[in-house]
């Protein structure tokens, strides 16, 4: 796990250049690329969704491409379509933006429901099939979404279904003074983002994410994961809790936050650093909970204070 470790450790560095004071946010991101899954980023314009997209891209010399959401981008816009050759006198496929490694979905709530539902295909099995042919994408594949929450005129809320598909939804946030300073004086002569280097190759990203699924993972943390997600199904502030698909997904996110942090076993506390990233937006409130101004994040809380933290102690955590 130390290369797994190491790696992150240059990532999280280079980044940084370009976005400040973010540090939880950006071993979330990386927590995520690593278990193998995608980012929903609901937060207000202008707090570098869109750069921590570009900067994770650059220090890792992957493909970026950008879609910008609107009511009338079609499903084609994002796929691909075949388009007629009079050279050739043929159909021939023209790879639309999904063809790349990290794709951003900017304002993903602006686009239809049948364009959302483009990406499906792309973010659960990393492949497109268009008239009938199936086209595997580039590994690493990573979507990075994002929608504006205080927009709602002329958007398209997504679905539980589709929800369910990204592995981790969390927000940036407004920087401190001394952090909106400090980017300030990085921005004076030009955007970091410019000379921003790669430190790692797309094959180092796939190394680590093979790597990340030897990480162990104790039957009593495991049995500590699913306390937490049937706890959600039972909670009566809850309409619906988490599908074993949050299961899966909490426990992925829990290898790859052990081997970030350099360790080869998860602890329980991995699992409570991850748990309102992972399960926040899989869980729907009752109508009279949201009237009561009760949160996901405020459930999970409290299941996860219900539940018993698992002691462990593992014999040889080097073996």
């Amino acid at each position: 796990m130390t290369n797994v470790n190491e790696l992150s450790k240059r990532i999280i560095g280079n980044v940084e250049k370009v976005i400040v004071g973010k540090r939880k946010q950006l071993i979330l991101s990386l927590v995520s690329w690593l278990a193998g899954g995608h980012i929903l980023l609901e937060d207000v314009p202008g707090v570098a969704k869109t750069m921590l997209a570009r900067a994770l891209a650059r220090s890792i010399g992957c493909s970026f491409k950008r879609v910008q959401c609107t009511p009338d981008l079609l499903p084609t816009d994002i796929t691909g379509a075949s388009v007629f050759n009079p050279k050739q006198v043929q159909f021939e496929f023209r790879p639309g933006p999904v063809f790349t490694q990290i794709l951003l979905a900017d304002e993903i709530n602006r686009a239809t429901p049948r364009s959302q539902a483009a990406l499906l295909e792309a973010m659960a099995e990393a492949r497109v099939s268009v008239d009938g042919v199936t086209h595997v994408l580039e590994q690493p594949f990573l979507v990075i979404a994002t929608q504006n929450p205080i927009d709602h005129e002329g958007t398209f809320p997504l679905p539980e279904a589709q929800l369910d598909r990204f592995l981790m939804k969390f927000s940036l946030g407004y920087p401190s003074i001394e952090e909106e300073m400090r980017m300030l004086e990085l921005l004076q002569h030009a955007h970091p983002i410019d000379s921003l280097q790669p430190v790692a190759s797309a094959a180092d990203m796939l190394a680590a994410q093979n790597t990340v699924r030897d990480v162990y993972v104790d039957p009593k943390v495991q049995l500590y994961i699913l306390q937490i997600v049937h706890g959600s199904r039972h909670h009566e502030a809850l309409a619906l809790g988490g599908s074993p698909r949050a299961s899966i997904a909490l426990y992925r996110s829990s290898q790859a936050m052990a081997a970030v942090l350099g360790r080869n076993y998860v602890l329980p506390d991995d699992i409570k650093k991850l748990v309102n990233a992972v399960m926040g937006h899989r869980l729907i409130l009752h109508p009279e909970s949201r009237l009561r101004k009760i949160t996901a994040e405020q459930v999970l809380d409290e299941i996860v204070a219900e539940v018993a933290l698992p002691s462990i102690q593992p014999a040889n955590p080097n073996s």
